[in-house]
């Protein structure tokens, strides 16, 4: 070998090429089976594509799609060859944006013509023609100048304005064949590599998400390395959209949405009202019993609270415009913690007082573009199960700790056992001094690593105020839904000067410990809903069991039942109207509710009921005082069978 570089692998072992090898090369030298799995490859920690040429000593990892970055870098490659396909299919459309998404892509054209369900169909065949031509996938590097006379006089306008918009000197964009698009990549080395892509959906969207610009039409994709991970995935949708909230919310009767009550503000329907009052009781009787002092706040508080806070500086594009009351400006809150912390701060505190745990199911105000809201899991008004913790610094630990086992209690009582934890750390946005963010930050690390607990880092994406633990629970089929959160604050207590009286006489700093275990109860019925396609357990069944006469000789005796049940804290409803038997099941049914009985005069004369549970198709028949307490002890138990 003339002149060789020596290239460092993940194991610290060292291999050598020859000066000039592309990457591809040299991970086949590796190994084939690596070679051909491999989608890109970080060349001293930079994502690049696998054609790169190296011309010095490097430290290689190979991409796989089993990855977060070799996902995103294979559908966002699958974008572009949709992109490609429409350019073939629509020569007049103009390209905006393509990234890759969570499990899929999408791409944003102005077309004139409207497309439907059926050019979707047209586009995945001229897809599968591109695929088949086992394009090249290259990358070039030119000039601002030259990228702008290159889209300008190809009549890309929405290029054209990102391009203007880079700081750098020179910008990369990516040819296969006669498509070519602005891009920093990386991305596959051939078309030919996506064999398994499926089109989703066509939706609205506006260029850059502002109402005031032109509609675009948005095209969903997805995209694996095999057919069957497409399959499994195309079921796990199909399957999902049975389960989607919005369309049980409706069935079921839990809540909806009106235009004249306004966009993103769910109405709660009786039914969603009882399963917000079960989920309200329950998480209020469990912070109690842990200490915690609950709160209630006002909705809104003098814009001047929020100044203080440091809202209006780094959240003020998620607030609501002030509202004038008495000369003064108030705003709709966005957060509890301002105004809980004036309940610490409106007497003198001992360090004997912490920690001091506050609780509040607090509703909160955030604007959300109408383009995001989606159902209950995206709205503009929401409750959180939210708690402020003020301790010295030595009691972090041990009341992250508590908070981590509270949390996991909460959420396993509700039927979610796999979950994801990650470690967010400090944002480029922040506030605090560097000693503060490494205390905090080393503290969460330390109380997850006591409780030996996996987590992932999730680097940069704490909050402005101090880092923060993520738990997001995976759903019945799979997904991932982000749900609690703990954070960790130097800041507010400096803000807002918070102080306690220590063993010493003198005033101190508390820490504040932000905490919310189910995070939005919105959001959270509507994973609820999703987990569970609306077939609750028992003990969180808007209502448990309903009630049917035979014939209308028994309907009294069915409503005054019904009254009694009532009494024992059951949630019974009844069906006595004049319907047969069969037809009133299959309502019933329909409702999902997990008990359905049935009186005739049989079961009047011996005192006894025709019980039917959930999923069976036979009938057992009890004594009234067992249904009872059938329902009382599966209740009390809050099992999460559905």
């Amino acid at each position: 070998m003339s002149e060789a570089i020596k290239i460092k692998l993940p194991d610290s072992s060292v291999i050598e090429a020859e000066k000039g090898s592309t990457v591809y090369d040299i991970i086949g030298r590796i190994g084939k089976g690596l070679q051909k799995a491999a989608i890109a490859a970080y060349i001293n920690d930079e994502p690049s594509d696998l054609s790169s040429i190296v011309n010095e000593d490097f430290s290689l990892k190979v991409i796989l799609f089993d990855s977060d970055a070799g996902r995103d870098i294979f559908r966002h490659s699958a974008s572009h060859l949709m992109a490609q396909a429409v350019k073939r299919l629509y020569p007049g459309a103009k390209l905006a944006v393509g990234p890759a998404i969570e499990k899929g892509f999408y791409y944003d054209f102005d077309i004139e013509e409207k497309l439907n369900p059926e050019d979707l169909e047209k586009i995945e065949t001229e897809m599968g023609k591109i695929v088949d031509e086992d394009l090249e996938i290259t990358r070039e590097v030119m000039t601002k100048e030259e990228a702008l006379k290159l889209f300008s006089d190809a009549g890309e306008s929405y290029k054209v304005e990102l391009i203007n918009e880079i700081d750098h000197r020179e910008v990369t964009i990516y040819r296969q064949g006669e498509f070519m698009d602005l891009c920093r990549g990386p991305h596959l080395m051939r078309t030919s590599k996506i064999k398994a892509c499926k089109l989703l959906s066509i939706a609205g969207a506006y260029w850059r998400g502002d109402e005031k610009n032109r509609m675009l039409q948005r095209i969903y994709g997805t995209a694996f390395q095999d057919k069957k991970e497409l399959s499994e995935y195309l079921e796990m949708l199909e399957e999902a959209k049975k389960r989607d909230h919005r369309k049980l919310g409706r069935e079921l009767e839990l809540f909806s949405f009106d235009n004249e009550v306004g966009a993103g503000l769910p109405l709660w329907h009786p039914n969603g009202a009882v399963l917000r009052f079960i989920i309200d009781k329950f998480t209020t009787t469990e912070h109690l019993k842990r200490g915690y002092k609950l709160f209630t706040v006002p909705h809104i508080a003098k814009s001047d609270l929020y100044k203080t806070s440091g809202h209006l500086d780094f959240y003020s594009e998620n607030m609501y415009s002030p509202i004038e009351i008495d000369g003064q400006d108030y705003i709709l809150k966005p957060m509890n913690c301002p105004s809980q912390i004036k309940i610490f701060t409106s007497s003198i505190r001992s360090y004997r007082d912490l920690p001091f745990r506050g609780f509040e199911m607090g509703t909160v105000y955030r604007y959300e573009r109408s383009g995001v809201l989606h159902g209950l899991t995206r709205v503009r008004g929401f409750t959180q199960d939210d708690a402020h913790i003020f301790c010295t610094e030595e009691q972090i630990e041990e009341e992250v700790i508590e908070v981590l086992d509270f949390t996991m209690y909460m959420l396993s009582t509700f039927g979610f056992r796999d979950k994801n934890i990650y470690l967010s750390t400090r944002p480029e946005k922040s506030v605090g001094s560097d000693r503060n963010w490494e205390v905090a930050t080393g503290t969460l690390k330390n109380s997850l690593e006591k409780l030996g607990m996996d987590y992932k880092i999730d680097s940069g994406e704490g909050v402005f105020y101090g880092p923060k633990i993520d738990i997001k629970i995976n759903d019945a089929i799979g997904r991932e839904w982000q749900c609690s959160t703990i954070q960790v604050d130097f800041n507010l207590p400096e803000r807002f000067d918070i102080t306690y009286i220590g063993s010493d006489g003198q005033k101190h700093r508390p820490i504040m410990i932000h905490r919310a275990l189910l995070g939005s109860l919105e959001r959270f019925i509507g994973v609820l809903i999703e987990h569970y396609g609306g077939k609750f357990p028992l003990w969180l069944a808007p209502v448990q069991a309903i009630i049917m006469n035979v014939s209308e000789e028994q309907s009294e005796f069915v409503e005054n039942l019904r009254k009694e049940l009532l009494k024992e804290e059951l949630r019974i409803e009844t069906d006595t109207r004049n319907e047969s038997v069969s037809y009133k099941i299959r309502d019933a049914i329909d409702k999902k509710v997990p008990y359905i009985g049935v009186i005739g005069n049989k079961e009047i004369q011996n005192g006894d009921i025709s019980v039917r549970r959930r999923g069976e198709n036979r009938s057992m028949v009890m004594k009234l005082s067992e249904f009872i307490e059938l329902i009382k002890n599966e209740t009390d138990k809050k099992t999460d069978h559905a």
